[in-house]
């Protein structure tokens, strides 16, 4: 057993969902939310770089040392699966942790709208599942694919940087491949994969113009594909697809998003007032024909009104499902408020507003 699997120990035993390590520091967790410090001597760069290059392959270590920076999987048998993250600082190599469950949770385990599940059931087209760093994004897909891994008998590819949820084959043959690991880039891989008779490709990231244009074309030509990106509603998703283009293409790409375009899921993690946890609220965006127009023509700020008026299609806006979490008592006012797109909607339930020019 590696000396440092004693953190990783400690951290499912309290719940939490990353690790620190940082030189010059103590070691601490992040439990709900919030950084806690573990009772630890204070970490010197040359036991924390001891600690981290007993669980590191060779291969890995020549990455870090010439760029700085590296990203792997690791996995601790029985127990769970982490994401890897070492870079450099100031005073030395430092470390990051993001434990993966080794159990997949349902989505109506997880609590998510029932449209959620239905994803699973597309027969082709692109679903997006967007969001700021840590809000759910792998969490959300990986319960959408264990359903299409039960329910379908099809071939699903995962392409991730790295591996994060490991789905073993049931209905369907599931195959993973790790940036890196067993692929040069996600644009490779996904040009690769059309070449493998796959009927679903999870992209871990939509990172650049080749890899999206790849997704799109996929989903173009009878292909489910599901990616995430680091947007915050259904809208920028849109906006932020279309402008990686050159501008003398995107009327073009406007037209093929617009038809291969299934769903967009922009979430966001708020941590529980009334028990332990966290919790996520969900905008989602279904390409109804009347989206698909908006798409088509350039009018993607008319979309949250679209999904305003679309709640008979499972839509919802991201500020009405904060609006549902904040009126259950789950989440504080002060949280609703800071991550609410329309600040306005619950400025009235803070105690203390604050002044006009931190709402812009």
């Amino acid at each position: 057993m590696a000396e440092i699997d004693a953190f990783f120990k400690l951290m499912h035993e309290q719940g939490a969902s990353d690790l620190h390590l940082a030189s010059g520091q103590q070691p601490a967790l992040r439990l709900h939310g919030d950084i806690e410090r573990i009772k630890y001597d204070t970490l010197t760069s040359d036991k924390l770089r001891g600690l981290l290059y007993e669980i590191t392959s060779q291969e890995k270590i020549k990455v870090f040392e010439e760029t700085g920076d590296v990203d792997f999987g690791y996995e601790i048998p029985g127990l769970a699966r982490y994401r890897a993250n070492y870079f450099m600082q100031k005073s030395g190599i430092s470390a990051v942790f993001r434990e993966i469950p080794s159990e997949i949770l349902t989505a109506e385990q997880l609590g998510l709208p029932p449209v959620i599940s239905k994803l699973a059931d597309l027969p082709r087209g692109l679903v997006l599942v967007t969001g700021p760093t840590g809000s759910g994004k792998s969490t959300t897909l990986a319960a959408i694919v264990d359903q299409a891994n039960r329910n379908r008998k099809d071939h699903i590819i995962t392409v991730e940087d790295p591996i994060e949820f490991v789905h073993r084959s049931q209905n369907c043959i599931v195959n993973h491949r790790e940036v890196g690991m067993h692929t040069q880039t996600f644009s490779s891989a996904l040009r690769g994969a059309l070449r493998e008779d796959p009927d679903i490709i999870l992209v871990g990231e939509l990172r650049d113009l080749e890899t999206i244009s790849l997704a799109i074309e996929a989903a173009s030509t009878g292909h489910l594909v599901f990616g995430t990106l680091h947007t915050s509603s259904a809208a920028k998703t849109v906006d932020r697809i279309i402008e990686v283009f050159p501008s003398t293409e995107q009327a073009q790409i406007r037209s093929t998003l617009s038809d291969g375009l299934r769903a967009i899921v922009a979430q966001t993690l708020f941590k529980r007032v009334d028990k332990k946890g966290r919790c996520a609220a969900l905008e989602i965006l279904v390409a109804t024909p009347a989206v698909r127009n908006l798409i088509r023509e350039a009018k993607t700020h008319q979309i949250p009104s679209m999904i305003q008026t679309g709640k008979q299609y499972g839509m919802q806006l991201l500020d009405d499902a904060i609006m549902q979490l904040y009126k259950k008592g789950w989440i504080s006012p002060d949280e609703a408020y800071g991550k609410a797109n329309n600040k306005s909607l619950f400025r009235p339930f803070l105690k203390n507003p604050p002044s006009d020019f931190t709402e812009a």
